[in-house]
């Protein structure tokens, strides 16, 4: 029978275990105490306090948990296997949704003080294209893993519909265009898009249909992403 004291010293010692040995929990604590230092220069309400120091506790008990299960699941399970895979995928997840999450919360609590940051965010994005690029690429690439979590076929980076390698490369090419205007230019990146998606084609990682809607999408990403702005 465990005293409490030593209950305490075990659980503090999955804490630094994991900190010690996982990258994404020494990014996980030192946001947070960026963000609990950020709190001491605002005004926030008890509330607020208490929902933002539940949401970073949850984001770091995820984690353990996360770590927990691939330590398990190593333990038993030695060679590959598909259920130990989707296993840490979905642990992987769990961490992923607290993490937006806490996002989520820290945003409504300081948005107030950032308002006036996003909006000389904005008008910076507007003035240097480069941000708008890689935004849009960001935007894409979400795009394309959900619409291939939706199909349920290939990876997020290999096969599925859509080819994500199409929808990249002619968003590029789109963008290339529209910064530039020039015939040449555009031909040029076009025709580079094309091997891209020859390339796909080739090695039987999409067929025609999947290459053409990836393609699709990347153009008209790209046409909306710059009409908005």
């Amino acid at each position: 029978m465990h005293t409490l004291i030593e209950s305490f010293n075990y659980a503090l010692e999955g804490i630094v275990h994991t900190l010690r040995t996982q990258r994404n929990m020494k990014i996980h604590f030192t946001i947070a105490v960026l963000v609990l230092l950020g709190s001491l220069f605002i005004n926030i309400s008890k509330q607020e306090l208490i929902i933002l120091f539940f949401s970073i506790s949850f984001v770091i008990a995820m984690e353990m948990i996360n770590t927990a299960i691939e330590v398990i699941i190593d333990m038993i399970s030695e060679e590959y296997s598909y259920p130990a895979r989707v296993a840490k995928n979905i642990a992987a997840g769990a961490v992923f949704m607290a993490a937006v999450n806490s996002i989520i919360v820290a945003y409504i609590i300081f948005r107030d003080e950032l308002g006036p940051v996003t909006l000389n965010l904005i008008r910076y994005i507007i003035k240097e294209p480069s941000h708008l690029v890689f935004i849009n690429i960001a935007i894409l690439i979400i795009l394309i893993i959900i619409l291939k979590a939706i199909k349920g076929s290939g990876t997020p980076l290999l096969g599925g519909m859509p080819s994500g390698h199409s929808a990249l490369s002619f968003t590029i090419a789109t963008i290339i265009i529209l910064l530039t205007e020039n015939v040449l230019i555009a031909v040029l990146v076009v025709f580079l898009a094309l091997l891209v998606v020859q390339s796909r084609l080739q090695t039987k990682t999409h067929n025609l249909l999947e290459v053409f809607v990836g393609s699709i999408i990347g153009i008209l990403i790209a046409l909306i992403m710059f009409q908005i702005i």
